[in-house]
């Protein structure tokens, strides 16, 4: 099969001929259609996170089931839609038991680090980490925004779920014209709240406006905190940060009002500081949020079927063109998503 091969940190793709995956007990094969090219993967290419070289990356796929090894087949049948939940899980520990697979016990880790992921013609994976499409999801018809869900809408939806955003509330979103900043604000608009788009590119404001934004701030501004603060009426019940440095979690905690609730994704690990007096004087909190349960997952994905919600993907390359790609999402300049075209549905 032909694949996107990565031989080591910020080198380019090397598209390659590799042998066919096959599918051992308990594992199942699938074709991919179309891949997401998210920045969560091009820090893996930039080595900025640590990985086994070399390797493939990639995970946010549409795919369909070609091979299904001996033992428990998870309900899966040959021809099934497919995506994949990103996080390799042990289904048996506490935490997969309460469904919070994100926190799996014994996780070997994610799609496209621990294991080869989704710039490829096929991918193979433990058989539970398929999950598969509604049937109101036409992947074939829309098989970009049909993978892209699998991150895009699905991020957002725990994120509405584990900040407890309530219709009528305040939300500032930090990074809101990123690839998953620009679905999170709208599914904060479908949840019915009203959305502070924060962003540092001023050219993204229109999308983030037609996504649902109420009022778009520019994060390079020194009064980003005092612009949520007066937009929100005395402070935003929920700051949702993308970026997650020390500036943007600091501006975010200190726009919070009364009550307010702080949710911090990705970024590269970054200490910050808050007051202890603020945390108790106004009972905030700081609350961190890793990708998204099986449960959730499918449900983004019944959100994108009905129609209720769309991924925006703005940019479609293929494989041939993969270095480009990420080399435009590198630079910030993807507004919504950008996939790798792999085959035809």
């Amino acid at each position: 099969m032909k694949a996107l091969v990565l031989e080591g940190p910020n080198r380019p793709f090397d598209l390659m001929d590799v042998p066919d995956p096959v599918a051992g007990p308990g594992e199942a094969v699938a074709r991919v259609i179309t891949c997401g090219a998210g920045l969560t993967i091009q820090h893996v290419k930039a080595g900025r996170v640590p990985a086994n070289y070399p390797l493939i990356i990639g995970h946010e796929i549409a795919a369909e089931i070609v091979e299904i090894g001996p033992g428990h087949d998870y309900g899966l049948s040959v021809g099934d839609g497919v995506t994949a939940h990103f996080y390799l899980t042990c289904g048996h520990c506490r935490w997969c038991l309460a469904d919070r697979e994100s926190l799996c016990e014994n996780s070997p880790g994610v799609i496209g680090r621990a294991v080869d992921g989704g710039y490829a013609e096929y991918i193979k994976l433990p058989a539970r980490s398929f999950v598969k499409f509604p049937e109101s999801l036409d992947y074939k018809a829309h098989p970009a925004e049909a993978g892209v869900a699998a991150d895009a809408l699905a991020t957002p939806v725990k994120v509405l779920r584990r900040a407890r955003v309530r219709p009528g509330e305040w939300v500032a979103v930090f990074g809101a014209g990123g690839g998953v900043g620009i679905h999170q604000v709208m599914m904060g608009a479908y949840a019915n709240a009203r959305v502070i788009a924060v962003d540092t590119k001023p050219e993204k404001f229109a999308a983030c406006e037609k996504a649902g934004a109420e009022v778009c701030i520019d994060g390079g501004r020194n009064d980003v905190v005092e612009a949520i603060i007066e937009a929100s009426g005395g402070g935003a019940d929920v700051a949702i940060d993308y970026v997650s440095s020390r500036g943007t979690l600091e501006a975010g905690f200190k726009s919070l009002g009364v009550g307010g609730r702080l949710v911090t994704l990705g970024g590269a690990g970054q200490d910050f500081e808050v007051n202890a007096m603020s945390f108790l004087a106004g009972e905030r909190e700081v609350l961190g949020s890793r990708f998204c349960t099986k449960g959730e997952l499918a449900s983004a994905l019944e959100l994108a079927g009905r129609g209720e919600v769309w991924p925006l993907v703005t940019e479609v390359r293929p494989m041939e063109e993969a270095n480009e790609l990420h080399d435009l999402v590198e630079a910030g300049g993807v507004t919504g998503r950008a996939v790798i075209r792999v085959a035809d549905a």
